[in-house]
């Protein structure tokens, strides 16, 4: 099994704002097997990057982010991942339970690198066809 990390439990990991969560998620990191790798999607990357940049403190900020991402592998968005998030927008819309853009292209790599999403979002994500969530932050 394969994991990528979904925006929320990055910032979870990276701030202190809610300790026990963090805790709970560095836990169940260190309980992954070395066969099992751990992912950041290039999206969540932007959506990292975003957050540190627009804030007063931006400098530190993307700092702190920098020495985040040395702790994993940046999974690339392709073209697979993008026909996939294509087609789960299409599904979602018809459906009439469209999720956030960015979300939607997540969730499309999640599904074509074969991982498991860890989210605190289980409610929008669950909505998603062929998408396998997890809750690292909660008990």
């Amino acid at each position: 099994m394969n994991y990528l990390l979904d925006t929320d439990t990055c910032i979870y990991l990276m701030t202190d704002r809610e300790p026990q969560r963090r805790e709970r998620i560095l836990a169940r990191l260190q309980a992954v097997k070395p066969n099992e790798p751990v992912y950041l999607s290039s999206i969540t990357v932007m959506e990292l990057s975003y957050g540190a940049h627009k804030g007063r403190w931006s400098k530190a900020n993307t700092e702190l982010l920098e020495r985040f991402l040395l702790d994993f592998s940046i999974a690339p968005f392709d073209v697979a991942a993008a026909h996939i998030g294509g087609g789960l927008r299409a599904t979602l819309e018809k459906k009439g339970k469209p999720i956030g853009p960015l979300d939607t292209l997540i969730a499309a790599h999640a599904i074509s690198l074969g991982a498991t999403l860890v989210t605190n979002n289980i409610g929008e994500f669950s909505r998603v066809p062929g998408l396998h969530v997890k809750n690292w932050s909660s008990v």
